[in-house]
């Protein structure tokens, strides 16, 4: 059986559709953007494709906010499950 996560992280294609999340688990506050790179006007090229995450504890915005620490992870199934480990261990 599979472990549950303690944050929500949409799909990759979500991603790849260059679409910006925040989230949070009670202080914890995370954002993510993917840095998408088109192989063709249609075709999202994955292997140059990243997500940005950063992550913050508080009751601010990211705008508002002091980031504690950034990390790019490729924009990949392995590189999503490995992004939600790392912001699942700094909550």
């Amino acid at each position: 059986m599979e472990e549950e996560s303690l944050i929500f992280l949409p799909t990759l294609h979500t991603f790849a559709m260059n679409n910006i999340f925040t989230g949070s688990k009670g202080l914890f506050r995370f954002r993510v953007v993917p840095e998408v790179v088109m192989a063709t006007p249609k075709e999202v090229d994955f292997a140059s494709s990243t997500m940005h995450a950063a992550y913050w504890h508080g009751l601010f915005c990211y705008e508002k906010s002091t980031m504690e620490e950034e990390k790019d992870f490729p924009l990949t199934d392995e590189g999503r499950e490995e992004m939600l480990r790392w912001l699942e261990s700094k909550i």
